[in-house]
């Protein structure tokens, strides 16, 4: 079992540039959020990183532009964006720091049982499955709702309503996908001992 399956070893592919832009875009996110407290714009930031998450891969895939350093960028994106909106959030008391430390602990369970297992085996990463994929749309939604709905009136209830309603179900998938890539990781450990894949040259997929 590889990574997922790319078409290029190109970097300056149109998706990359749209992740590039994606983590340029989290700093300023903060900045927004914490220094200026726009909230508006801070909003904004996060609306065109949603967007670009969905559309780089969409073009990625119809442009036949998959490749490797995407297969890195695109994950990579998704978990500053996910970590800056949760320390952002929780310094300014929107979102309890409970919350931070639930998210943030899906992903420390990941790195520290399988990833340096399968680095040795020469993988930089596992298929994306539909899941994982579902818990970081609904975790990228949630954000912006949750925000606009800092505010005592009624469409600030609603946002903050639905907001909530989005973090609750994208942290719910957010460790379910998280625990099906450790089972993922698990069976490719197992599948492909560290001799083989050393002296097969095993390579990133």
């Amino acid at each position: 079992m590889a990574g997922e399956p790319y078409d290029t070893e190109r970097v300056l592919t149109v998706p990359n540039i749209l992740s590039f832009i994606r983590l340029l875009g989290v700093p300023v996110f903060l900045w927004l959020l914490l220094e200026r407290q726009s909230d508006v714009w801070a909003v904004v930031v996060l609306v065109v990183g949603g967007a670009t998450d969905w559309l780089d891969g969409q073009l990625a895939r119809r442009w036949n532009q998959r490749s490797r350093l995407g297969q890195v960028l695109d994950p990579l994106a998704d978990r500053m964006y996910i970590l800056a909106t949760l320390l952002g959030f929780a310094i300014r008391e929107i979102v309890p720091w409970w919350l931070v430390a639930l998210l943030a602990a899906r992903d420390v369970l990941m790195f520290t049982t399988i990833w340096p297992a399968l680095r040795r085996r020469g993988f930089v990463s596992l298929p994306v499955h539909f899941l994982g994929k579902a818990a970081t749309f609904a975790l990228l939604y949630a954000f912006p709702l949750v925000l606009l709905g800092v505010g005592d009136d009624a469409w600030h209830t609603a946002a903050r309503v639905a907001g909530w309603a989005f973090v609750i179900w994208g942290a719910g998938l957010y460790w379910w996908s998280g625990l099906l890539y450790i089972g993922q990781g698990i069976e490719v450990i197992r599948r492909i001992p560290l001799e083989r894949a050393a002296g097969s040259g095993n390579e990133p997929g």
